[in-house]
């Protein structure tokens, strides 16, 4: 079967933002006005499409990307919607890598808001192609051009308005489309289905027209004979600013700004247009480069039905009736259900048993996909995401997708023996489908630790726990991932020997040690000479110094980073084994990493309130005693808005804090930031809770 769009006429795009800017309430509409749905559904219903997860619904936030696809003036718009949450960056992360485009939601109130630049460096990260959507401009307080000035401050842009509002809050009736310089308004007994275009109101006049001559002139640069139009004052034809537009978009040096209220029924339609109109196709994104297998040197597949597969899985989840969905995105060749592929990161052949387009948690089956597709495979039992599927005789490795690293941790035991293996079935499921959810079996206590992004994370997956898998489980209070650090170089000596009579054991090593530079890891050289240590011990020595970074000399907390040297040590002819200098490598980088002035880091958390003014004292003073540092303050409206960082053993119960001190007036949001040395007296405090004190 032929394929029924063209790539040229088809849109992968997602929909981002921050919490509560409105993006499932706009893909809702969409769905509607592309007739894919014949009822809206609203978050705070709890019944939208999108949210189809019992936790989404009940809490009216989304949780995990679900994807639909949708019809549109003969094109095809394959849709993303991401989590705003910050706990659920990994969703946004793994999605934006698979995009061609993305909608940028903005709040018409509170314009960027943390969330939003994250999403935004995220966008630029992959170097996806976006339009930006000011929503909610029907709110009391909603202010297009503020929001505007916002995007430029903040995200560092090229934003160019080829629409603004008629009106604002209440008022809000429509928006001047400025390519083809009419007023749009929109009725509301058709939910926005009927809309009209007019003159522009005379009072918008002059401020439509000096945001033409901004958009003209922004745009002119990607078109000589637009430039040459616009300097003489010719009439420009909407046709050629929308090409010139388009250019500049696709190759990130322009972004688009529309406004609506998604809510009200205002803007969507436009949108859509505006989505086919300026944000790619797979055929604009020319060819996808990977390396080959085993090797740096770099590989491309032409985005053709004709070229060998090469598709990207970036999310798996459980579906309870078609057992586990493989979600990929095809860049060349075609798919075939029933089919066998490759995968190369585990080189493993797998079949595709059935291939299905998925709309929220509903299921349509297809025979193929094709190049540029975004399919759901079943029968993948050891694909995860980021790895690579290929024809294994044209074979490509795609680039893979990073996630940050989990910060809250939490002890779970199973209530009954019954339930234990229950409980580590469905807790590999769930690490399988979220490759920022980590589980492990502590050495010391033999408690299941899960480890997640923040509070909320782990709660939602506790939740889900409980209630698709029926495991019944105790869990602990939430526990911050600490980490250990070295302050200065170190000599460890690690010697292993055990010779009482019989076979004994032998290792004996020497090295220097030096903190590591963030992010590295173990950077390991080994400089033994004169054949001290036989070479086939070396690699068991570094097994030994890895394991022993798991378990630092402070507190028992992983040193991420450290760089060390092998200078010398010696073996014995029979009594010397790989376990033996395995023990000596993790005997001498405890004893070089307890003289190197360890210290205790905790993450450190960006953190941002909006608050009332007149409960400004109340937050700063309860910043001020959890050890929070308020890095500056903004007003916003009738709103102070503070952004600090603090850690994040003291945000725990924040929520229910600032509820309290404000009567429930003030928002927060709170993202990772950074590492930071704990103090010396709270460090002691966590020695001492440790050690059972």
């Amino acid at each position: 079967m032929a394929r029924q769009f063209s790539l040229e006429k088809t849109r992968n795009i997602g929909i981002a933002a921050h919490i509560d800017a409105g993006k499932t309430t706009t893909t809702e509409r969409i769905l509607y006005y592309t007739g894919r749905l014949h009822r809206m559904g609203e978050v705070h219903d709890g019944n939208a499409t999108m949210d189809w997860m019992e936790q989404e619904q009940e809490r009216g936030i989304t949780i995990t990307s679900a994807a639909t696809a949708c019809e549109w003036d003969e094109h095809r718009i394959n849709i993303i919607d991401t989590p705003g949450h910050v706990d659920f960056t990994a969703e946004v992360e793994r999605s934006l890598r698979v995009l061609d485009g993305a909608v940028g939601v903005f709040c018409g109130v509170g314009g960027v808001e943390p969330q939003s630049e994250t999403v935004w460096r995220q966008a630029d990260k992959y170097k996806v192609p976006r339009i930006a959507f000011v929503n909610k401009m029907d709110r009391s307080g909603a202010d297009f051009f503020n929001v505007l000035e916002m995007l430029e401050d903040r995200l560092h842009s090229n934003f160019v308005p080829i629409q603004i509002p008629i009106g604002s809050g209440e008022t809000f009736n429509g928006m001047v489309d400025l390519i083809e310089m009419k007023a749009i308004t929109f009725e509301e007994a058709s939910h926005g289905s009927n809309f009209f275009e007019g003159d522009i109101p005379e009072d918008l006049m002059p401020k439509a027209l000096e945001y033409r001559e901004k958009m003209l002139d922004a745009v002119a640069a990607y078109d000589d004979g637009l430039l040459e139009k616009f300097l003489e004052g010719q009439e420009i034809d909407p046709q050629e600013i929308r090409l010139a537009l388009r250019k500049a978009t696709v190759t990130l040096e322009a972004v688009p700004v529309a406004c609506g209220s998604a809510y009200k029924h205002k803007g969507v339609q436009r949108l859509l247009d505006s989505v086919i109109h300026y944000l790619p196709s797979p055929a604009d994104v020319a060819e996808v480069t990977g390396t080959l297998p085993n090797s740096e040197e770099t590989a491309t597949r032409p985005t053709e039905e004709t070229a060998p597969l090469a598709a990207l899985a970036f999310k798996v989840m459980t579906d309870p009736f078609v057992g586990r969905l493989t979600f990929a995105r095809v860049y060349s060749g075609i798919l075939e259900a029933g089919s066998y592929v490759y995968n190369v990161t585990t080189e493993k052949r797998e079949r595709v048993s059935r291939l299905v387009e998925m709309h929220a948690n509903e299921r349509t089956e297809l025979k193929q996909a094709y190049a540029g597709d975004i399919v759901a495979l079943v029968g993948l039992k050891d694909t995860t995401t980021g790895d690579t599927i290929c024809d294994e005789k044209e074979q490509i490795v795609l680039e893979k997708i990073e996630f940050a690293e989990p910060v809250v941790h939490v002890a779970i035991e199973p209530k009954t023996r019954a339930d234990q293996e229950q409980l580590h079935v469905a807790l590999a499921k769930l690490a399988e489908e979220d490759p920022t959810f980590r589980v492990r079996v502590d050495d010391e206590t033999a408690q299941t630790v899960m480890s997640g992004m923040g509070e909320l994370h782990l709660e939602i997956l506790i939740d889900r726990l409980f209630r698709e898998f029926n495991v019944e489980a105790n869990v602990g209070q939430p526990q911050v991932a600490y980490k250990e650090g070295m302050r200065q170089p170190a000599h460890g000596t690690g010697r292993f020997i055990r010779q009482s009579g019989g076979r004994g054991q032998f290792g004996h090593v020497e090295m220097e040690i030096e903190p590591g530079e963030a992010g590295t890891g173990l950077v390991f050289e080994s400089k033994v000479v004169g054949g001290n240590i036989p070479r086939e011990f070396i690699n068991p020595a570094r097994d030994g110094i890895k394991e022993a970074m798991d378990n630092g000399p402070v507190a028992g907390f992983p040193i991420e980073d450290a760089k060390v040297t092998l200078v010398d040590g010696s073996f014995h002819a029979v009594d010397s084994s790989e376990m033996a200098f395995k023990i000596a490598g993790s005997m001498g980088f405890k004893n070089g990493a307890a003289n190197a002035d360890p210290f205790l880091m905790e993450p450190i958390m960006d953190l941002e309130v909006v608050v009332p003014e007149q409960y400004l004292g109340d937050v700063m003073g309860d910043l001020n005693s959890h050890r929070g540092e308020v890095q500056g303050m903004n007003p916003r409206g009738d709103a102070q808005v503070i952004k600090a960082f603090i850690p994040l053993s003291e945000t725990f119960g924040y929520a229910t804090r600032l509820r309290s001190l404000t009567q429930g007036r003030a928002v927060f949001t709170l993202q990772f930031a950074k590492y930071s040395e704990v103090p010396r007296n709270i460090t002691e405090a966590i020695i001492a809770k440790d050690s059972g004190k």
